[in-house]
């Protein structure tokens, strides 16, 4: 019969603990994340109010070092169509509405 594994790594502890971050390490990461999500947002403030008179509620995927958005109502259409162009860069989806969110929690 199935005998069950015998669990290798503790409950609440790292697989890999000599792969684990630095403080520092971390901190970097979260403000390079936030700056990213900044200059999204500010490409996001300048296009948005001109196109959610036509496009209210489409995806809009963002890549902030060239400035390039590309809309859609289907969000892996955007998607597809921003890594046709930028392959390998890092993409942010909003929407196009009040709040630029792209679903309810």
């Amino acid at each position: 019969m199935n005998q069950p594994t015998k669990r290798k790594v503790p409950f609440g502890q790292p697989i890999f603990p000599e792969k684990r971050l630095s403080e520092e390490e971390l901190a970097k990461r979260k403000a390079e994340d936030k700056a990213f999500a900044e200059r999204c947002r500010a490409i996001s403030r300048r296009v948005s109010p001109e196109l959610i008179k036509e496009h209210y509620d489409w995806a809009i995927m963002i890549e902030p070092d060239s400035g390039d958005y590309f809309i859609d109502p289907d969000p892996q259409v955007a998607f597809k169509n921003a890594k046709q162009k930028h392959p390998v860069a890092v993409i942010m989806e909003m929407r196009l509405n009040e709040t630029g969110t792209c679903g309810r929690i």
